[in-house]
Formats: structure tokens, sequence, C-alpha cells
């Protein structure tokens, strides 16, 4: 994928925030006012990317990954990391990206599998074939 590409996707490519389940905020951190979200689901894993802006109005990109964990209670809770990524850095940040896809598909001949490919194992049911 060219550079342009994720310049687009991570600076007009957002849609109005999503419910973002399981999310707390830390006590004493500042509100600050989100602009656009992008849920981006895949496999186990959801990518948020939430366009926010600061006090002075400067907008900044947060790129969270969040994965469902059960405890050994059974009681079900997030694990995220955050990236915080400003807007003066957005043109570096997208052409590493490119960089190191395009190394990861030429690394594995140009195949890089869907989540769904990569998320099943040979213990993995279908019970709608069964």
């Amino acid at each position: 994928m060219e550079r342009s590409f994720y310049c687009c996707f991570l600076i007009n490519h957002f849609q109005n925030k999503a419910d973002m389940e399981g999310y707390e905020r830390k006590e004493g951190m500042e509100d600050r006012e989100e602009i656009y979200s992008k849920p981006v689901r895949a496999g186990k894993r959801t990518y948020f990317f939430d366009v926010k802006a600061t006090r002075n109005n400067d907008y900044y990109l947060t790129i969270t990954e969040s994965k469902k964990k059960l405890d050994t209670d059974g009681t079900q809770n997030f694990e995220k990391h955050k990236i915080f990524l400003y807007k003066e850095d957005f043109e570096k940040f997208a052409e590493g990206l490119d960089e190191v896809v395009e190394y990861i598909k030429n690394a594995l001949g140009g195949k890089i599998s869907s989540p769904e490919e990569s998320s099943k194992s040979e213990f993995d049911v279908d019970f709608d074939q069964i």
C-alpha cells in the first residue's frame, strides 16, 4: 500500500465515535474533545483511531489496541495499549508504516493472511459445518 493511502486513512477517513466498551478514564485526566473516531475490528482485536483536540484546538490522533481478556474468575476485561500521534509526525509515521508493511509483504512473498486466517488454529472448530 502506498504512503498516501496511510496519510489519507490517518487524517481523513474517520467516522463518528463508536461506543468503546470497557474504557475508563484515569483520575485527574483532563477531558479532551473527541472530534472523530474510526473503530477497526481485526480478528480478536479492535483498533480505535481517535482524533482529539487540545485546549488550543490543535488536533492529534490516539491509536488504541483493545483486546478482550477473561480473568481466571471468568470476568471479562479489556487489555489496552495506546499511542499518541501528533500532526507534525503524521508524514514520518505514515512513511515508516508503509516501509515496514512493504518489508513484511516482501519477506512473506507478498502474502499477508487475513485476520480470519491468522486467528484460526488447527483446533478451531466451525460448528456450522458439523
